[in-house]
């Protein structure tokens, strides 16, 4: 990462709070870890932050007012809530304050970073992730989001792109169904999981003339991009 992105934790889950403050840090990231709202406003009012996670249910003030208070003195700043809630009325409360991500424990780590390396590449225009990948004898452009071999080119779908990139960012490796549904789904459930084998089947029509790029199915895990 070229720019070190300083990032606002508030989580009042102390375990939790240190396992993330050391885990982005040690992915890059500068990151303050504040144990409420109200210390996470004092913190927020008196430094810079490229980004903002906030756990919603916290002492003294919790995420959602915390969010609403950031946001009266910058609208831009990204938000991505972390809570324990999956109703429906708080996803949609934390969208209506401004949020533009939001997690529901348990989530993994790496989840976490990839969602807040999306919104940073949208927001900052950072470089934060590889911009292209060599597929055999394809080159994937994931900013354009095409396949070129040459002249030829294969215009991806926005979810099939997505896709590829994760596999990509996987490759040779497992990627896990539910991590992979939850990262560009959102959610892991019935219809959503057979929306991604048919995403899944078009990538590997698009990748059928290269012979040394193979997606495989991962019985009871997921897929493998092998390469």
């Amino acid at each position: 990462m070229e720019k070190e992105y300083k990032i606002l934790l508030t989580e009042d889950d102390e375990n939790l709070g240190m396992l993330l403050r050391e885990y982005l840090q040690a992915k890059g990231f500068k990151t303050d870890l504040l144990p409420d709202g109200e210390e996470g406003y004092k913190a927020f009012m008196a430094d810079k932050y490229d980004i903002c996670i906030l756990d919603v249910m916290m002492p003294k003030k919790d995420g959602f007012s915390l969010a609403k208070d950031i946001r009266m003195v910058n609208t831009e700043v990204p938000i991505i809530f972390l809570t324990a809630k999956s109703l429906k009325e708080d996803i949609f409360e934390g969208f209506k304050i401004g949020a533009d991500d939001y997690l529901t424990k348990p989530f993994s780590m790496e989840e976490l970073l990839f969602r807040i390396e999306a919104i940073l590449r949208r927001t900052k225009g950072g470089n934060t992730a590889q911009e292209f990948y060599q597929l055999g004898k394809y080159k994937f452009d994931t900013q354009k989001q095409q396949l070129i071999e040459g002249e030829a080119i294969i215009k991806l779908t926005t979810k099939e792109s997505e896709l590829l990139k994760l596999l990509c960012t996987n490759a040779n490796k497992v990627l896990e169904r539910n991590f992979a549904l939850k990262t560009i789904w959102v959610d892991d459930n019935y219809f959503n999981a057979r929306s991604m084998d048919v995403y899944i089947t078009k990538l590997r029509k698009h990748l059928k003339d290269e012979p040394s790029v193979e997606i495989i199915n991962v019985h009871g895990k997921g897929y493998k991009l092998v390469m």
